[in-house]
């Protein structure tokens, strides 16, 4: 049986697959300004992924696998548009993350709590490379 904080979870790990194959779908579109800070993000959204399959896995959750492909909301063509849709997969994933903040606590929360704060970071990096404002939100997460 899953709880809420499983559920919420579960909705974050899916955040998670998805922003590594907008990495991966935007990357060829990135110049060498660009590439470095999209690498990391890469790498963190992996990390993050690989912590939530072990903790769920742990808790008796099976861990829903990445789907195949997914539906970019615009055509990714040419370094701005990769930067916007980055920006916005750190806004998405981060709203993921919020979402799971209320069920969760100890531990769970903050981790909840540091990848809401990374991807707000990345996000507002993002946007400052593409040279778009207003570069934060008031409230990181909530879409």
């Amino acid at each position: 049986m899953t709880t809420p904080a499983d559920e919420r979870l579960v909705a974050a790990l899916q955040a998670e697959h998805a922003a590594i194959y907008a990495y991966g779908t935007a990357g060829a579109k990135l110049d060498g300004g660009t590439v470095g800070l999209a690498r990391n993000a890469e790498s963190a959204h992996r990390a993050r992924r690989d912590d939530l399959v072990v903790r769920l896995s742990g808790a008796g959750v099976t861990p829903p696998p990445a789907a195949p492909a997914y539906a970019l909301p615009f055509p990714v063509t040419d370094r701005a548009s990769a930067l916007k849709l980055l920006a916005m997969v750190e806004d998405r994933t981060a709203a993921q993350w919020r979402l799971a903040l209320p069920p969760t606590s100890g531990e769970v929360r903050k981790l909840a709590v540091d990848a809401l704060v990374d991807c707000a970071t990345r996000g507002a990096a993002l946007r400052q490379a593409a040279g778009t404002t207003p570069l934060t939100s008031a409230f990181p997460g909530k879409v």
